[in-house]
């Protein structure tokens, strides 16, 4: 069995940080939600603090900052971070780790969704 790769997500967003979790975990990751900075350093102190990658959003609250979460996780877990400053900036580094992002920005163009629904399911037929 293949362990997957472990994302830290601390956005501070809800919708953001669910969606982006979801689409992270259809592509293959372990993902570990967090709200603020102690969410995240809770984390770490819990025991088993494996984590890959970090996509941290700058504007996480708590009482570390998160410039100084970033290095503490580089540092002592050797994990790569990501900083964020914006929901477009964590979707797109969200789509990094994943073979292909989102492709659809709101507001939607109902033909682009349309063409974009009918490509997915081609794809999908094909392999099949």
């Amino acid at each position: 069995m293949s362990v997957k790769p472990v994302v830290l997500l601390l956005e501070t967003e809800a919708v953001a940080r669910h969606a982006l979790a979801q689409y992270l975990r259809e592509c293959g990751y372990l993902v570990v939600e967090a709200t603020s900075t102690d969410e995240a350093i809770a984390y770490f102190q819990g025991g088993d603090a494996s984590v890959d990658t970090a996509l941290l959003d700058v504007r996480a609250s708590g009482a570390e900052n998160v410039f100084e979460l970033a290095r503490r996780i580089r540092s002592q877990y050797r994990a790569e971070v990501v900083l964020v400053g914006a929901i477009e900036t964590a979707a797109h580094k969200a789509a990094e780790l994943c073979e292909t992002g989102p492709t659809l920005a709101r507001p939607y163009e109902h033909s682009a969704v349309l063409d974009l629904i009918k490509r997915l399911r081609a794809e999908r037929d094909r392999s099949q």
